[in-house]
Parts: structure tokens; C-alpha cells; sequence
């Protein structure tokens, strides 16, 4: 009973573990924070699942998740394609093939809105001791109490280039295998500190709307980098002093927004701090949105699973089963019957008649009764007028007899048929029936 018990117990036990375990997992996903930030799949304040799930919900749109890995782009017609908390290394410069797509979307009429991962200080690497983010050198701090300057305090800081003038990125090739975004698009990042908060955190600095649009006056933006060095051909939608943060720009029937802060459109500004207007504006006129999560490095591997619903394969997938069975079957069993000339002959493979006699002996008679029963049959192949040897038999069957009398232990049914034998034989040695069988048997 205790051990029935203990096996209960141990059962709940696991059931229970692996039920919180299920559960956990379920929690983690739902939650999203397993995904990477401003992905649409996270549901926590750095994800932008509520966006996503709040354009599902109205009427007119389609929204797709895009996770192939392969750099294409969809048809640009009615589109809106959305790369969201993109590294700034990424744009710096790059591959033809990569660029040949976007303009090729750009010029079927999509709409490109690209956003920046936020920045709060300091780009990804530091240069030398002594040098700031361009790579110039500090002057040394002067002795003394310095006197501030309201002028100097009040102007927006000068914006630093990202990358140092003459110097490449570590992770681009050579400069003639690659495009650069300044030469095709007219446009640089530059970083801007923002203002130290409490502990290790960065306070939010206001953006100011640069444009006659029905957009928000101003905006709290949580990113240090911008945008330097545009051409006159992208409109400045919002800028910091004299950096622009957000911009547009037409090519031919399709546009592209940069924003250098992804803030706005998380799932916290969205509760917080959320502006309609900016996002109505951000996703344009189309009614297909995509939403990019490949770059995000949440990829989608297609199975044979996926590929055979992609293309209705179902049918070819049940004739496959279907033909595995006739097969089978077929080898299984003959559908037409095997002519009589092609059947083989049943024999059945076995020894000679000596072996299966002494086989058949050991199968069905006792070793104690072995004596007696091969004497029984001897007898039964004498002649009818054999006369001359009754006394030999009467003498067998005397020690038959007598050695029948032993006791279990005491028995010796060899020298017992060899005395019968010698008996049978008699003083002219004359080997009877029996004897010739002894004969045979003993060679």
C-alpha cells in the first residue's frame, strides 16, 4: 500500500512540474520578451505588438510579418514596408543587389519608413584616449573656475559624425563592392549627447515640428543620433536645433521617412505618450503593411511541411501514401496466382531413418521402460514355428525380469541388454533380429 502510494505521489508530482513548466513557457512567449526589442511579436513595453495588433483590428489594412532572410521586398503598389530599430552601420553603406531592390520598391510605388534603434550617447566603439567621436583631439581643461556661458549652454551641440572622416566600418567591405548612403541618398548620421538623468539613465530631449503638416508640435525623443548633411531633396519633419531626426523624401511614385528614434512607436509610448497623427502620417496611404522582422534576426526556416501547403501539394502528399501502400502490398501478396509449373515442391528437410527412430525413442519412451518396451517389440517378430529358441527367450525374459526387480538407483539397463543379447545368441553365437539391431546401434 506504501508503495502504491509513493507511486501516486511521485506521478502528481511530475504531472504538476511538467504543468508549471508548460505554463512558464507559455508566459514567456505571450509576454514576447523572448523576441528582440520593437519586435511586433513582443508584447512587453520594448515591443511594438500593440501597433501591430491595433492596424489588424482596422478595416481596409493587411498587415504581414516578413520573415525571409533573402532581401526581397514585396510589390511597392499600396505598400508600406516598416524597418523598425534599424543599427545605423547597417545604412552606412550597401550592397548593390540590396539597393537595386529598394529603388526597384521605391519606384513601383511603395513607401519605405526606416527607424532607428535609440541611441542615448556613445556610439558601438571609442576611438583613442583623448579623442571624442570624430576623432579630434580635447583640449586640456583650463585651471580655475570656469564661467559658463548662457550663450554656448543655450545652442544645441554640434552634431559628431558616426563615422571618422577617410576611416571604413569593420564589418563593410572594400568602398567599390558597396554603395554608400551619403552618395545615393544625400544623407549622414551624427550623434548628439543626451542630457544625463539620475544614475546611468538619459533624459528625453524635445523635437520641434519643422513643417506646415498636422503633426504634433512637439515629440520627447529618446535617440542621441541624426541626421547630418541632407540634401535640399529630403523635407525636414522634426529636428533637434539644427539636426533633423525625422525626414522624407520622394523618389519617383514611392517615399522614404528616416526617424533616428524608435521610441514612438513601442508599446509603452503607445500607453503613455501615444500621437496618431505621427503614426497615420508615418504609414502613409498604403493598405498592405509589413512589418520587417527578418533584420531583427527572427527568421523563418521553410519545412517540406511548409513548402506542401505553400503550393496545395496535398493531393501529390496522399497519392505518395497511397502509392507506398499498393507497394507494399504488392509485395506482400501476388495479385495474380503462381502458375503450377512455378511452384515448388513441399518437401521438408531431415535426417535418415536410424536418427529419427533414436529421436522418436528419446521423445516418447522413459529411459526406465526403454528395456522393456524394445524386448515387447522384438517379441512380436518371431515366427510362429520358432520353437528352437523359446528357452533362449524364457532366459531373456528371466533377467529382463530381474533387472526390472532393481531398485531405481541400483538399475544398469546396458548390461542388462548386452546379457540378453549374449542369452539370445546361445552356444552357436547364431546373432538373432535383436542382436543385429544392438550391432547397429553400438557402431
Amino acid at each position: 500500500m506504501n508503495k502504491r502510494y509513493s507511486l501516486l505521489i511521485l506521478l502528481l508530482c511530475t504531472g504538476l512540474f511538467l504543468f508549471g513548466l508548460a505554463e512558464l513557457f507559455l508566459l514567456r512567449f505571450e509576454a514576447g520578451d523572448v523576441y528582440p526589442p520593437y519586435s511586433s511579436l513582443r508584447a512587453d513595453p520594448l515591443g511594438t505588438r500593440a501597433l501591430y495588433d491595433s492596424l489588424a483590428r482596422m478595416p481596409g489594412l493587411s498587415l504581414q510579418r516578413d520573415f525571409n532572410a533573402n532581401d526581397r521586398l514585396p510589390d511597392g503598389r499600396e505598400t508600406t514596408y516598416l524597418h523598425l530599430a534599424a543599427e545605423r552601420f547597417e545604412w552606412v553603406s550597401m550592397a548593390p543587389e540590396l539597393v537595386n531592390e529598394i529603388d526597384a520598391f521605391l519606384a513601383r510605388g511603395g513607401r519605405l519608413a526606416i527607424t532607428f534603434f535609440p541611441e542615448t550617447s556613445e556610439p558601438h566603439f571609442r576611438f583613442l584616449s583623448g579623442t571624442n567621436a570624430a576623432g579630434i583631439k580635447k583640449p586640456p581643461a583650463k585651471q580655475g573656475k570656469a564661467t559658463p556661458n548662457k550663450s554656448a549652454t543655450n545652442a544645441p551641440p554640434k552634431a559628431a559624425p558616426l563615422t571618422p572622416p577617410g576611416e571604413k566600418t569593420p564589418e563593410h567591405k572594400q568602398e567599390d563592392e558597396w554603395v554608400s548612403l551619403k552618395e545615393h541618398w544625400g544623407v549622414e548620421f551624427g550623434l548628439v549627447r543626451l542630457p544625463a538623468g539620475q544614475g546611468k539613465a538619459y533624459e528625453p530631449v524635445s523635437v520641434v515640428n519643422q513643417t506646415d503638416l498636422p503633426l504634433p508640435e512637439q515629440l520627447h525623443w529618446h535617440s542621441a543620433m541624426v541626421f547630418t548633411n541632407v540634401v535640399p531633396s529630403w523635407q525636414t519633419i522634426y529636428s533637434r536645433g539644427t539636426n533633423a531626426v525625422v525626414i522624407e523624401r520622394r523618389f519617383g511614385r514611392g517615399s522614404v521617412v528616416m526617424a533616428s528614434d524608435s521610441y514612438f512607436l513601442s508599446n509603452e509610448a503607445l500607453a503613455a505618450d501615444r500621437h496618431a497623427d505621427l503614426l497615420a502620417w508615418l504609414l502613409g496611404s498604403g493598405e498592405n503593411i509589413f512589418f520587417d522582422e527578418a533584420h531583427l534576426g527572427i527568421i523563418e526556416t521553410p519545412g517540406a511541411a511548409k513548402l506542401m501547403r505553400q503550393y496545395r501539394l496535398h493531393g501529390l502528399a496522399v497519392a505518395l501514401l497511397l502509392l507506398a501502400a499498393l507497394f507494399i502490398w504488392k509485395n506482400a501478396l501476388s495479385f495474380v496466382p503462381p502458375y503450377p509449373d512455378e511452384q515448388e515442391a513441399e518437401h521438408l528437410a531431415g535426417q535418415d531413418a536410424a536418427a529419427g527412430f533414436i529421436n522418436l525413442l528419446r521423445r516418447n519412451i522413459a529411459p526406465r521402460d526403454l528395456l522393456r518396451v524394445c524386448f515387447a517389440e522384438w517379441a512380436k517378430s518371431l515366427p510362429a514355428n520358432g520353437a528352437h529358441i523359446i528357452a533362449r527367450v524364457d532366459q531373456a525374459q528371466t533377467v529382463l525380469e530381474a533387472e526390472s526387480a532393481r531398485a531405481q538407483v541400483g538399475r544398469d539397463p546396458v548390461r542388462a541388454y548386452r546379457e540378453i543379447c549374449r542369452v539370445l545368441k546361445g552356444k552357436q553365437g547364431q546373432p538373432t533380429g535383436l542382436s543385429n539391431r544392438q550391432d547397429k546401434l553400438d557402431a
